[in-house]
């Protein structure tokens, strides 16, 4: 049985560019998809933060080092650049796999360059 869990995770990314006439998906800065491990044409998940909107697109590479997060085509209706998104990419794995399970977690400043990253969320305090 396999289990789908977060892959990784892009962490208040600012948008940077919305383009409405592109073929769509969502251009990232390529040294974040390393980082993340997240792979070019891999479906990803976008959570806007000021707006709510949830949608699915995927990546595709931007310029190394250009902090560019770009979301392009119909989906560029549902962000305006400066909105804050989390970006997250999800994957199956086997029960096995699991036992050794980290996600890749990359926390982003306001210019789209690393604060930190992590491999776990801390425990909510109620």
């Amino acid at each position: 049985m396999q289990t789908t869990m977060l892959k990784a995770k892009l962490h208040q990314a600012r948008v940077t560019h919305a383009v409405l006439e592109y073929e769509g998906s969502c251009a990232i800065d390529g040294k974040l998809l390393d980082m993340a491990g997240i792979r070019e044409y891999e479906q990803i998940q976008i959570y806007n933060i000021e707006n709510g909107e949830r949608f699915t697109t995927y990546a595709i590479r931007g310029e190394d080092g250009s902090g560019i997060i770009s979301v392009n085509g119909a989906a560029a209706h549902k962000a305006q650049v400066g909105d804050r998104v989390i970006i997250c990419a999800y994957a199956q794995y086997d029960e096995s796999e699991l036992v050794e399970f980290k996600p890749a977690l990359i926390y982003l400043l306001e210019n789209n360059a690393i604060s930190h990253s992590a491999n776990a969320i801390p425990v909510q305090i109620a």
